[in-house]
C-alpha cells in the first residue's frame, strides 16, 4: 500500500513537470524562514475593452460544471504525453494519462494527489498552493486576491495569465481561449522555478451532467 507523502519521494522539478503545473510547489513552502515581506503582484493596466474581456473569462469559467477532454502535455525538458482530463467545478480535477505512462493525478478535498504505479508511490500536496488550483475554484474572481498580470487578443484568441496577488512568486496561471464562440483552449503553468509546463485540450465536452464521484477518488494509491 503507498502513502501520500508530503515530502516528495521524487525530485520537486519531477513532480512539477509531471503534474501537469498542478503540484508544483513553491519554493515558500520549503523556507524556514522569511527574511522580508513576499512582494505582491501588481494589476495590468487595461483598456475598457480588454476589461471587458476578461470579464467575459470568468463569466466563462463560473459557467462551466464539468469538462472532459482530450489533452496533450508539453513538460519543460520537451517530453509530449497525452491523456484524458476531467474537471468537476468547483474543486475537482482527474488527469489520467495514455497507458504505457503510469501516472495518474487527481484533485479534490483541497488537494492534489498524484500517483506513480510503477514506483508504487503517491504524493499529496494542497491544491490552494497551486497556480492551476485557481481553474477549480467556486465564485473566481479576477480581482482581489488574484491578479490579472497579462493580457492579449489576437488572431481569435484570448490569453489571460493569473498570480495570487499575496504570492506572485509561487507561480503563473495562463489560460488561452478560443473568442467565437468563447470556450478554452489550453492554458500554461509557470512555476516557483520558472519552468513552464502547457496543457491543450481536445475534443472538449461541457456540461454533460454529473460526473462519477469515483473518477475524483484521491485514494488512488489503492487502485
Amino acid at each position: 500500500m503507498t502513502r501520500p507523502n508530503r515530502l516528495f519521494p521524487l525530485p520537486t522539478g519531477v513532480v512539477c513537470a509531471l503534474l501537469a503545473g498542478l503540484a508544483c510547489l513553491p519554493a515558500s513552502l520549503h523556507a524556514q524562514t522569511v527574511a522580508t515581506p513576499a512582494p505582491t503582484a501588481m494589476t495590468l493596466s487595461l483598456a475598457p475593452a480588454d476589461r471587458a474581456w476578461v470579464q467575459r473569462v470568468q463569466d466563462y469559467l463560473n459557467g462551466v460544471t464539468t469538462l472532459e477532454a482530450q489533452f496533450q502535455q508539453l513538460a519543460p525538458d520537451g517530453k509530449r504525453t497525452t491523456g484524458t482530463a476531467w474537471l468537476s467545478r468547483p474543486g475537482r480535477m482527474r488527469f489520467e494519462y495514455d497507458k504505457p505512462s503510469p501516472l495518474l493525478l487527481v484533485a479534490n478535498h483541497g488537494q492534489v494527489v498524484f500517483n506513480d504505479s510503477q514506483l508504487g508511490q503517491t504524493t499529496t500536496l494542497p491544491l490552494d498552493k497551486t497556480p492551476l488550483g485557481l481553474l477549480l475554484r467556486p465564485g473566481l474572481q479576477l480581482s482581489g486576491d488574484v491578479t490579472v498580470t497579462g493580457f492579449t487578443h489576437s488572431n481569435g484568441l484570448v490569453q489571460v495569465t493569473l498570480v495570487r496577488t499575496a504570492s506572485p512568486a509561487d507561480g503563473s496561471l495562463t489560460l488561452v481561449f478560443h473568442d467565437s464562440p468563447m470556450s478554452l483552449r489550453s492554458w500554461s503553468v509557470v512555476d516557483a522555478q520558472g519552468q513552464e509546463t502547457r496543457v491543450d485540450l481536445y475534443n472538449i465536452r461541457l456540461g454533460g451532467g454529473p460526473l462519477p464521484d469515483g473518477l475524483f477518488d484521491t485514494e488512488i494509491g489503492e487502485q
